[in-house]
């Protein structure tokens, strides 16, 4: 069952790297004189098991096993815009929910596009370095 610990573990390392405070309360975005702060809503289901087996009636059968699995989701759910007139939270519902979620997507899209580009830049500078 030592492998179930170590799987166990890491996994949970893992989880506990990605469950933080900024995930739920996201980096202040400035915009037209007000500052936005987004509000996430955050769920995660985990689990983890382990087994062993002998057959008596064959000599050379054996067996163990181990496993992990979770699953987990972010959602949107709210800003807190500061602005001259003061603060104010706004609930993201429906629609505009939406919107935000295809919108987020769009931006890591970008941002991974723009790093697979660099990295192409970057060996083909190398190369050319190289002749």
């Amino acid at each position: 069952m030592e492998y179930l610990e170590k799987l166990l573990k890491t996994s949970l390392t893992e989880i506990e790297r990605l469950l933080t405070s900024k995930a739920v309360v996201g980096e202040p975005i400035s915009a037209e004189g007000s500052t936005i702060i987004p509000l996430s809503s955050i769920g995660f289901g985990f689990g983890a098991g382990g087994g062993t087996g002998k057959e008596k009636k064959a000599a050379a059968a054996e067996g163990t096993g181990a496993g992990t699995g979770g699953g987990g989701g972010i959602k949107p759910v709210a800003v807190i815009i500061i602005g001259k007139d003061g603060v104010r939270v706004e609930p993201i519902k429906g629609a505009a929910r939406t919107a935000m979620i295809d919108k987020v997507g769009e931006v890591v899209n970008q941002v991974l596009d723009r790093r697979a580009d660099r990295k192409s830049a970057d060996a083909g500078s190398e190369d050319s370095a190289e002749e």
